[in-house]
């Protein structure tokens, strides 16, 4: 049994999916809100695993006032990697861990000459690496569908390894060491969190996707949602069981 202590950017963006699946391994779940003010833990706690999520600031923030809290969080990921503690970042949190280790984050571009994209809707990632070799994809099909909600990609470290990757983005999953991994992609989110988000990030959904664009969401959790939860249920109960493994 193990805590998973969950590092949120904003109340919306919460662990859902990931919660569900901890408390049914037995593990106890605590939020903090570091938009509302709520102090970082200490460099290091036995029994504990940290989930990083996402929100609508970036790498390049790092130094911004209005998110003063950015660059120690960052600083807590390089001390976690150094202990080899057991790590998850989900989108932000996933570009984060990939900062803390000697990589970063970079505006997503596409096309010649390159322009911006922003990642969103439902979209297959394909996997790199064969489930033997890389256990947290036990189970998984070659390719899934999951959602994106992204405008940046992840610059890699050198020591990660790549296991993920969609048409657009090639960064979309990857793993440092035997105790941190990163996705890109979504697998936390639920109906009723999609919904709010749609509501929340109407604007952004519009520039991505067009005047369509929340419909289209919307449609495609009707049609995939349960087979998309079913594989993301997978794929987290195969992250934690490794997480756990990171605990020693």
């Amino acid at each position: 049994m193990a805590e998973l202590l969950v590092l949120q950017h904003l109340p919306l963006e919460g662990p859902g999916l990931i919660a569900t699946c901890a408390a049914e391994r037995g593990h106890t779940i605590r939020q903090l809100d570091l938009s509302s003010g709520a102090a970082l833990p200490p460099d290091r706690v036995p029994g504990q695993i940290l989930v990083v999520m996402g929100g609508p600031m970036g790498v390049g923030d790092l130094g911004n006032p209005a998110y003063p809290w950015l660059a120690a969080e960052l600083e807590l990921l390089r001390q976690r990697l150094d202990q080899q503690a057991p790590v998850l970042g989900i989108c932000l949190g996933a570009q984060l861990l990939a900062a803390a280790a000697g990589g970063g984050a970079q505006p997503l571009l596409v096309g010649d000459p390159p322009r911006p994209l922003r990642e969103v809707g439902w979209g297959a990632v394909t996997f790199t690496a064969p489930a033997t070799r890389e256990p947290v994809l036990a189970g998984l099909a070659t390719s899934e569908l999951v959602l994106h909600w992204h405008g940046d990609r992840i610059v890699l470290p050198p020591e990660a390894v790549l296991l993920a990757s969609s048409l657009h983005c090639r960064e979309q999953a990857f793993r440092i060491g035997q105790h941190a991994w990163g996705l890109q992609f979504h697998v936390e989110m639920e109906a009723a969190g999609i919904g709010a988000w749609l509501s929340e990030d109407a604007d952004y959904v519009r520039g991505a996707l067009g005047a369509e664009g929340a419909e289209r969401i919307r449609d495609g959790a009707d049609r995939w949602g349960e087979a998309v939860a079913t594989s993301g249920r997978r794929l987290i109960h195969n992250l934690l069981a490794q997480l756990e493994t990171a605990l020693g």
